[in-house]
């Protein structure tokens, strides 16, 4: 599985390919697929935020927890949707934060957001891949092990990186990072559930870009193109 990684990446990881726990989570895909399962996202797509976002060009980290489990909708970047399917109401209520945080942002028809990634918004999911139509289905496989690590080594080897964390999943795994070194900001979920609870009004993302700036780093475009 890690064949195909970013080199900067798989300098850092490569050891967790060897693990008993990847080594059990491999077979699980292995037989997912024997079994006739859908799996989202394809296979060249799991690792797709780590292929997209270079290890040493990260600035800003959007945790989810697992990838969409719809048809075509999962393409490896936590929140995104591949163009042409419908946006998701959490992705819709981030558009409309942007809208009053960010300048002259525009919600788009679509929710492809590999324009962030391309610009160091590494758009990591704690789980990389889930059973069509069965939210959760591989949590606790192994994958979180594997995310735990990449949130780890982003903490241990860069510095005045932006964690967005929202929700209480995403809010636990700030144990994993110095914050000394790195920044944190967190709010409620985006979801329709929660996203009145201060996921809205928070202005993470203009936050994160004064944080950036400050650091003598480039910030963010978060306007998506059309």
């Amino acid at each position: 599985m890690s064949a195909a990684l970013e080199p900067g990446w798989l300098a850092v990881l490569e050891e967790e390919f060897e693990k008993d726990y990847m080594i059990k989570l491999k077979s699980f895909l292995q037989e997912e697929k024997q079994k006739g399962a859908t799996v989202y996202p394809k296979g060249t797509d799991i690792f797709n935020a780590l292929n997209t976002t270079p290890f040493d060009e990260v600035k800003v980290v959007i945790l989810g927890q697992d990838p969409y489990h719809g048809t075509g909708q999962a393409h490896g970047l936590s929140f995104s949707v591949q163009r042409g399917v419908a946006v998701p109401p959490s992705l819709k209520n981030i558009y409309k934060e942007l809208e009053t945080d960010i300048e002259g942002f525009k919600s788009p028809a679509h929710g492809n957001l590999i324009h962030w990634a391309e610009q160091g918004v590494l758009l990591l999911n704690a789980t990389l891949t889930v059973r069509a139509s069965e939210a959760g289905s591989h949590q606790n496989r192994g994958w979180e092990i594997f995310t735990d690590e990449i949130i780890k080594a982003l903490s241990e080897k860069r510095e005045h990186l932006v964690f967005l964390l929202w929700g209480r999943y995403a809010q636990q795994k700030a144990a994993l990072i110095d914050q000394k070194k790195h920044y944190v900001l967190t709010a409620a979920h985006p979801s329709p559930f929660s996203a009145y609870n201060g996921f809205f009004g928070s202005k993470h993302f203009s936050k994160a870009n004064q944080l950036l700036v400050q650091n003598n780093l480039k910030p963010i475009g978060w306007n998506l193109p059309v």
